[in-house]
């Protein structure tokens, strides 16, 4: 029947694309029946979401160009052109709620990141059939315009979250990496410790066997002066005994010189 509306060019076009949406939209949930991972339905239903805010773009676009032709066309042109505009919103209507009624069964986060209400209780599909034919025209395309609002909202705030969880995560990042270099700042100055440590104590090693051997020297030394004193004690006790040769450099014993002196005083007597 929408085939046979009266149409401009520029309405016919926004109307196909939002009917290909539309059968889009009808194969996709049907493919969603089929998947049993819940991450591949759940990525399934992100899909579905981008081709619904299409659908609603395309809409309001259709509203406006609808109301550009208004004066343009009969009255009974408009009638039947704004309820085709009110039976796409209705269909995209009952989207919605069959998406929410997919993300009840997922209870998967992820996917109620993408949620398209805000702080209110999700209807099941009959529940909004029910109350869509209840609605006038213009209820209903005031309904759905405001679901379609809350929908960029909540997307909205779904991309600040990730911006700020991004920003998050770099700066954890920067962090990471900082202590990280410090980390090896420090391994490299205990590696340093180490090597000095060792160095000091080979040091200390080789101080102990020099002041070992010197004090072994030094005892040396002492025990040979002794020796000497004693030698030099001995034979100005004992001039006679032979058993004790002459120091070199020591003068002869005094008795020996006054013994000269005495065969002198007898020569010259």
């Amino acid at each position: 029947m929408a085939a046979d509306l009266p149409m401009s060019p520029q309405l016919e076009q926004i109307h196909g694309e939002i009917r290909d949406n539309f059968r889009a939209l009808a194969n996709g949930f049907q493919r969603l029946d089929k998947i049993k991972d819940s991450n591949r339905q759940s990525k399934q239903l992100e899909e579905l979401t981008v081709k619904m805010r299409e659908c609603k773009r395309l809409i309001k676009e259709f509203d406006r160009e609808l109301k550009d032709e208004e004066g343009r066309n009969p009255p009974e042109v408009n009638k039947q052109l704004n309820d085709e505009k009110q039976s796409m919103i209705k269909e995209l209507n009952s989207y919605v709620a069959l998406r929410k009624t997919y993300m009840s069964t997922l209870g998967n986060k992820k996917v109620e990141l993408f949620d398209m209400g805000a702080g209110v209780s999700e209807p099941t599909a009959d529940d909004n059939f029910q109350v869509a034919s209840a609605m006038s025209n213009q209820e209903l395309v005031n309904a759905g315009m405001k679901t379609m609002d809350e929908t960029d909202q909540t997307i909205e705030r779904t991309k600040k979250v990730v911006e700020q969880t991004i920003e998050v995560g770099t700066e954890t990042a920067v962090q990471l990496k900082g202590q990280t270099d410090q980390m090896g700042r420090i391994v490299n100055e205990l590696d340093t410790i180490n090597f000095s440590i060792k160095k000091a104590s080979q040091l200390v090693k080789e101080i102990g066997r020099q002041v070992a051997t010197d004090k072994c020297i030094m005892l040396f030394l002492l025990l040979i002066v002794i020796g000497v004193i004693a030698i030099i004690v001995v034979k100005i006790v004992n001039p006679n005994n032979k058993n004790i040769r002459d120091i070199p450099g020591l003068a002869p014993p005094a008795p020996t010189r006054r013994l000269l002196y005495l065969r002198d005083a007898e020569y010259f007597n």
